[in-house]
């Protein structure tokens, strides 16, 4: 779909206010229209926005932010960067790239290789958040590194013993970021072999490195 309107999607970074750029602070101030979790929402959305939720119906939402692209431009607020691992995916099958703008933010795996000083420049950045990722990417090697985005199900426990069962070293190192910018954010360093052991972090950031 074209339209004179843009759908302007923002990555609103790690979590915490101190970690947007400036320019997307004054795109979401400036919205009319904003699309979001419910936290982001509850997070930046001011009053006299329309807002809708990003829930499971993203046709939805897709649908809303169509509807209101006939008379305004649409702001989409992304946790992370738009690039990696967003709705950014599902904007992109529905309207025209030249109806599109994004605005870059900080993503969480960034900011865990920050917090470990750790360069991700030589790192394979994966998501196993609702997905698995290929088997060649987690096999070991020497010198491999690894930024995982976790979840409920494939957990740091369960991920760390999929990595020994790909032949990673029990001694290889494990760094597994939750809450990253928040007041209650936890960075555990550990090895393989004890993160395998290691219950919770389910929606954190994982690192490992050979």
């Amino acid at each position: 779909m074209e339209c004179r309107y843009q759908v302007v999607v923002v990555g609103i970074g790690p979590g915490s206010p101190d970690y947007v750029l400036p320019v997307v602070s004054r795109t979401i101030a400036q919205a009319r229209v904003l699309v979001g979790s419910k936290r982001a929402l509850d997070t930046f959305a001011a009053g006299g926005q329309a807002t809708r939720i990003i829930d499971k119906d993203i046709n939805g939402v897709l649908d809303f932010i169509e509807e209101q692209l006939a008379s305004q431009d649409v702001v989409v607020m992304v946790s992370g960067d738009p690039g990696f691992y967003s709705m950014l995916v599902a904007v992109r099958k529905r309207f025209a790239p030249e109806s599109i703008t994004v605005i870059p933010g900080i993503s969480s795996v960034q900011m865990a290789f920050a917090r470990v000083a750790e360069v991700w420049q030589d790192a394979a950045l994966i998501s196993m958040h609702g997905r698995t990722a290929a088997d060649e990417v987690l096999r070991y090697r020497p010198g491999h590194k690894l930024g995982i985005l976790t979840d409920t199900q494939h957990n740091p426990a369960c991920i760390s013993r999929i990595l020994l069962a790909f032949g990673w070293p029990e001694a290889a190192h494990v760094w597994l970021c939750a809450n990253l910018s928040y007041d209650n954010e936890v960075v555990a360093a550990m090895t393989l072999a004890e993160a395998a052991e290691t219950p919770g972090f389910e929606h954190s950031v994982m690192v490992v490195k050979a």
